[in-house]
């Protein structure tokens, strides 16, 4: 079971490492190619930051990211070597990994709906005009074409990977 437990930390972590470095370098790319596609709609490419709505990477957000891919690498490899303090960290950040970065990678998993969804509840017109399916394919092309499907292997480690190991640490709790 910790050897389970292990993997799926472990490959969380990958993902937690590759998507932000990816997205660092091309999410300027996708903010244009987005932005292109505003105007080509014939609204200012500012209505997309007005409304929050970008797809390059912030200082912070990159660094976050990276501190979870870490947290995750170092707790796959503590259960790994089948270091107690692994299993028991883990039953601290697993819940905090579900409950928070679940949430993100809902988010950016059905991106498309909440793009539209917040456009469509706008009180400017402009926003209310665009075809957010259109500026979300837009900024697709400015990514690489393996990054949403990683993104959606990540929404899957991040929410039935955790309930995963949550139920493999209580089992192994049971059983020892």
């Amino acid at each position: 079971m910790t050897g389970l437990i292990a993997a799926l930390q472990l490959l969380l972590a990958t993902t937690f490492l590759v998507l932000p470095v990816t997205v660092w370098f091309t999410g300027e790319a996708a903010q244009r190619a987005a932005e292109a596609e505003v105007a080509r709609q014939g609204h200012a490419p500012g209505v997309l930051a007005r409304h929050g709505i970008r797809f390059a990477e912030r200082a912070w957000e990159f660094g976050l990211a990276l501190a979870i891919g870490a947290v995750l690498a170092t707790l796959g490899a503590l259960n790994l070597a089948g270091d107690e303090t692994g299993r028991l960290l883990s039953w601290v950040v697993t819940p905090l990994v579900l409950a928070g970065a679940g949430f993100v990678t809902t988010s950016q998993v059905f991106a498309t709906r909440y793009t539209e969804a917040a456009l469509a509840k706008s009180g400017d017109p402009a926003a209310r005009a665009l075809d957010a399916r259109r500026v979300i394919a837009a900024a697709s092309s400015g990514f690489p074409s393996w990054l949403r499907p990683l993104v959606v292997v990540r929404f899957v480690l991040t929410t039935a990977g955790s309930l995963l190991v949550i139920v493999l640490l209580a089992a192994d709790a049971y059983v020892s």
